[in-house]
């Protein structure tokens, strides 16, 4: 999809978060910081619940490191404003969800089903410099992991912050890197 390293697109979105009126976002908002792009099908549906409940959970870990969350679908902040006051799972949620029934958001980032208005259930990790360093994207079934997520963007975090070091698979924070040089090739 050659997305990986590119940089996001302008946008502008109305946003529903508890305890706010509605506000817009813009790619200018998300400059300077890293942010989590959480894109899925619909409000009212049924693995979506379930995921953002997940993100819910992990979310004051994510603004720890730094971290906004954007959930992100085609409907509009009124349907999220609805969803959010008559769902246990979503009125628990304190990240801002953005409105995209105009579908930039969803084009932008290459998740848009076209002729059904509807977003794939994908996850965007975007660098201060507004670089996207990690993406998934799955099928309509099959729900994601926030503790994976907040695993790749701790490694994420680490590799930007540590030039010359990278992380092998299933990094942990903490364990050991790979400095990538001559001697290691052949050697792992």
């Amino acid at each position: 999809m050659g997305i990986i390293g590119s940089t996001i697109q302008p946008f502008t979105a109305t946003a529903f978060q508890a305890g706010k009126d509605f506000f817009d976002v813009s790619d200018a908002d998300v400059a300077g910081k890293w942010a989590v792009f959480f894109f899925y099908p619909a409000d009212f549906t049924f693995v979506c619940p379930t995921e953002l409940e997940d993100l819910g959970e992990h979310y004051a870990m994510l603004q720890k490191l730094g971290v906004d969350v954007y959930a992100v679908s085609t409907d509009t902040h009124f349907s999220h404003k609805a969803w959010h006051d008559t769902s246990d799972k979503i009125g628990k949620l304190q990240f801002p969800f953005l409105g995209d029934q105009n579908h930039v958001l969803a084009r932008n980032f290459g998740v848009l089903r076209e002729g059904q208005g509807l977003a794939d259930r994908g996850t965007f990790v975007v660098d201060p410099d507004g670089v996207i360093q990690i993406m998934e994207i799955t099928c309509e079934g099959v729900g994601r992991n926030a503790n994976e997520l907040v695993r790749k963007i701790r490694a994420a975090q680490y590799v930007r912050n540590n030039p010359g070091q990278v992380c092998p698979a299933a990094w942990e924070e903490g364990s050991d890197t790979l400095a990538p040089s001559l001697d290691l090739v052949g050697k792992l």
